[in-house]
């Protein structure tokens, strides 16, 4: 991990590249030849980060607002019906569409019917600073649901976006743990939002207030932190 300054070259490379926030590829002709170069250049300040593998690179910063990225799951409120679509609210600067055939199984007679403040778990199949993002609600491989869709009943915590990378990362303690004790359903969104359902309420609470205190732009608390809160928790709720 470095640290990288906008306008800085990164060196990104792999066959199957996918650049995420804060990061741009621009095309660049050498004087003198009638050759192109690609180049990857960040455009904001922060940690740059890339995959185990190498084929997925981005930049973490201390930004609150979310900028969408391809390819991207995020966690939209439907903001408002139009046409044949919907608009959602993703927390960036700008609502992002989602057309009505962009679901699993979805025609022009079977369309899901979204109400205003429903929740979708999406992934952003388009994003470009010129246009407003598109949202697809399926894997775009498999062409299939694949937990992508409405989100029914549970809780959407916010969190800081760096919180919500973590929570993807197979390799953190928090799912985890609070798998273990709790039945629970989690959606994480990389705008900053993360969908909750359990059995009862009070799991519920119990799972907000541990996601809160291990958020690094929170408490940053460790495993053996988290499991003394959720045991105070305990002893007060009965969980």
């Amino acid at each position: 991990m470095s640290i990288v300054l906008p306008g800085e070259q990164v060196p990104a490379q792999h066959v199957n590249l996918k650049l995420g926030p804060g990061l741009q590829q621009i095309q660049t002709r050498n004087d003198g030849t009638s050759r192109s170069a690609q180049l990857i250049v960040a455009t904001r300040a922060g940690s740059l980060n890339h995959s185990a593998n190498g084929s997925k690179w981005w930049i973490e910063s201390n930004s609150r607002r979310y900028v969408p990225a391809a390819q991207e799951p995020v966690i939209g409120v439907i903001a408002q019906k139009q046409g044949e679509g919907f608009r959602v609210d993703i927390g960036s600067a700008h609502s992002a569409n989602l057309d009505g055939l962009a679901f699993e199984g979805a025609s022009k007679r079977n369309k899901p019917n979204l109400k205003i403040g429903s929740l979708v778990y999406a992934r952003v199949s388009l994003a470009h600073k010129d246009m407003e993002p598109e949202l697809e609600c399926f894997d775009a491989q498999t062409r299939k649901a694949e937990g992508f869709g409405e989100l029914k009943g549970g809780f959407l915590v916010r969190c800081s976006l760096r919180m919500c990378r973590q929570l993807l990362d197979p390799n953190h303690f928090l799912l985890p743990l609070l798998g273990a004790r709790f039945p629970l359903e989690v959606a994480v969104g990389l705008n900053g939002r993360v969908w909750i359902n359990s059995k009862e309420a009070k799991h519920i609470i119990a799972i907000t207030r541990a996601i809160e205190a291990a958020d690094p732009d929170g408490d940053s608390l460790d495993a053996s932190g988290v499991s003394t809160l959720l045991n105070d928790l305990d002893g007060k709720m009965s969980l």
